[in-house]
């Protein structure tokens, strides 16, 4: 594998973190979550006009052509600035249900709109009820109705779900799982908004025979499970990413507060302990880093290789940042458990992000289902 990034990767990878850097400290993601959205429709603007949100589409459906290594590089450095914006959620997520499955007429009448920052989509996918960590086992049902359909049942946890102008829902049909899309306003729908555990916007939805023509369908009539298994590939080595630039942030704050902290009139960081501590830390987010680079590259590989390399990758991912997390609090001490402070913050995202699309336990699951990873070489 060539680990090497090209020199339109470096300047990607250097605007993003200089725009991280530049416009978006601990304050500003505060400010952020504070507003009616979760998120700054500013910082949306300028992640627009950076043309982030264009990078994981077409250069024929006016983005950028990007893939696992350009999102990987723009995740990490989000990551390190725990942005609070929707840009896993919106753009990966919603946005790469309807790169993979939309028909031409479909992308036509939402990318220009995504790309501008102008047009929101989310994808309601988990259900409350239902099993975790699944494409195809949804209690959620979509009947046909004359020249549509009709779709009942709940989703959960839906990113930015409150704000979005359209909705992807899943939901089982006579001819397999299929995608449609759905007005968040239309009669039947019931969307309430709450904050995250990790501090970001998502939203509850009820679907209580909700109207879908037939033209709503994304992808065909089934093909909802082949999508979503791709899509949540994707997502994972994203997540994966944006995990390994909060460890990165939440090293290198750490060291910095070893630094300065006094205790016996002498820096904290002084102390042999400490010292072993902090170099443990940093084993972690590199071993995590070699994992994020393996994701994202393998996402071009064959579907079984693919499939549990991206396993190894989050299952890796969940275990380094609960050690990292843990530690770092630790050694913030107290400070470390409030709300005014981004080592808290950090915690509460990464336990998040092992929780999405499956923790570190259901990936090794994977891993040992399938006899174990594939053999290098």
């Amino acid at each position: 594998m060539d680990f090497d990034l090209t020199e339109e990767q470096r300047l990607l990878s250097e605007t993003v973190s200089r725009f991280v850097a530049d416009r978006y400290d601990f304050h500003s993601r505060l400010k952020a979550m504070a507003e009616e959205r979760g998120y700054s429709r500013a910082i949306w603007d300028q992640m627009a006009d950076l043309g982030l949100l264009g990078l994981p589409f077409a250069e024929g459906d006016g983005g950028f052509g990007g893939g696992g290594v350009e999102t990987m590089l723009v995740m990490e450095a989000l990551g390190r600035g725990l942005v609070v914006e929707p840009y896993a959620g919106a753009v990966l997520m919603a946005g790469g249900a309807l790169r993979l499955a939309g028909s031409p007429a479909q992308k036509a009448a939402r990318l220009e709109g995504i790309i501008a920052g102008q047009y929101l989509m989310a994808l309601a996918h988990s259900e409350p009820d239902g099993p975790r960590h699944t494409v195809d086992q949804l209690r959620t049902r979509g009947v046909v109705d004359g020249d549509g359909w009709r779709l009942t049942g709940a989703k959960t946890a839906v990113i930015a779900g409150d704000s979005t102008d359209e909705l992807i829902v899943s939901a089982v049909t006579p001819g397999g799982v299929t995608l449609f899309l759905v007005d968040p306003q239309a009669d039947g729908i019931a969307v309430q908004g709450r904050s995250g555990y990790d501090g970001c916007r998502v939203a509850d939805v009820r679907l209580d025979g909700v109207w879908a023509p037939a033209n709503a369908v994304l992808g065909g009539v089934g093909s909802g499970s082949a999508t979503l298994t791709r899509l949540f590939e994707e997502v994972t080595a994203a997540l994966v990413a944006e995990a390994v630039g909060i460890m990165t942030d939440a090293l290198n704050t750490t060291v910095d507060y070893l630094k300065t902290r006094s205790q016996f009139g002498v820096a904290i960081g002084s102390f042999q302990a400490l010292q072993h501590r902090a170099v443990d830390m940093m084993m972690q987010v590199e071993l995590a880093r070699s994992m994020a680079i393996l994701a994202a590259l393998s996402l071009e590989m064959p579907a079984v290789e693919r499939r549990l390399n991206i396993a190894a990758a989050k299952a890796k991912i969940g275990q380094a940042a609960r050690f990292v997390g843990q530690q770092a609090v630790q050694l913030h001490g107290a400070i470390g458990l409030t709300l005014e402070y981004k080592i808290g913050h950090a915690f509460k995202r990464l336990t998040a992000i092992d929780a999405l699309l499956g923790d570190a336990d259901h990936h090794l699951d994977v891993i040992a289902e399938a006899g174990g990873l594939p053999a290098i070489g």
